[in-house]
């Protein structure tokens, strides 16, 4: 999904404080596991949390982009990047915390494979851990038709990125179209995202059969869509 933007993602998510929002994550953890040491962020993008979170654990990361883990591991040298699928994690070791942040679980489009990247991240957290899932908009309040412009206004670099919220059965789709203008030049290019519309009772089923017990919802987690939390047994 992010082949064409990869090179510009930081660039044009300028509006985020991914500081505030890393902090805001620690003390969720700490309030929970305070004792917590090790971290793995599951899509983990360009590494903005980790960057953060670096100083507080021992942190790994994981993304299906190889060009979002360039980036990450120039930002983020010596942590260990994954280059995997979520719904295919295999790092044959164990974390206290695991984490997927910004909705990112719903690109996996398929209930079936929602359960496999919720069962295969469950089995990277340690007895006792955490799972921190932040879910999608579900099939009953995802906004169908629904403009969405954003900005990004530097001195030699301006981005608008902008698309119309479509929807096909559970699945919700969009085409970005950005516009990058440079002193040499405007480019246009698009990316088609599709994701899975899933209901609370299928993000709660999910978890429940991966052995994630205690779950609660936190009101609104990191990004503002709220943000599952449970304890693996």
């Amino acid at each position: 999904m992010y082949s064409k933007s990869t090179a510009l993602y930081d660039d044009y998510h300028c509006f985020i404080n991914f500081p505030a929002q890393a902090a805001h994550l620690r003390e969720m953890i700490e309030e929970r596991r305070p004792n917590a040491r090790t971290l793995l962020d599951v899509a983990c993008g360009t590494a903005n949390h980790l960057k953060e979170l670096r100083n507080r654990f021992e942190v790994e990361g994981a993304d299906i982009t190889p060009g979002m883990l360039e980036v990450a591991r120039r930002k983020c040298p010596g942590v260990p990047f994954h280059l995997t699928d979520m719904a295919e994690l295999s790092l044959e070791k164990t974390f206290d915390v695991v984490t997927c942040l910004f909705s990112s679980v719903s690109y996996v489009k398929t209930l079936p494979r929602l359960h496999e990247a919720i069962a295969r991240m469950a089995s990277h957290v340690a007895p006792g851990g955490l799972l921190m899932i932040e879910p999608f908009f579900g099939p009953d309040d995802y906004w169908v038709n629904h403009v969405v412009a954003n900005h990004c206004d530097q001195p030699k670099l301006k981005i608008t990125w902008m698309y119309v919220t479509e929807r096909e059965d559970r699945i919700g789709r969009w085409t970005i179209h950005y516009l990058v203008g440079r002193p040499e030049g405007v480019e246009h290019f698009t990316e088609l995202h599709e994701v899975g519309l899933f209901t609370p009772e299928e993000y709660q089923d999910a978890l429940r059969q991966a052995g994630i017990t205690e779950v609660t919802l936190h009101p609104t987690g990191v990004f503002g869509r709220g943000m599952y939390i449970g304890t693996r047994s």
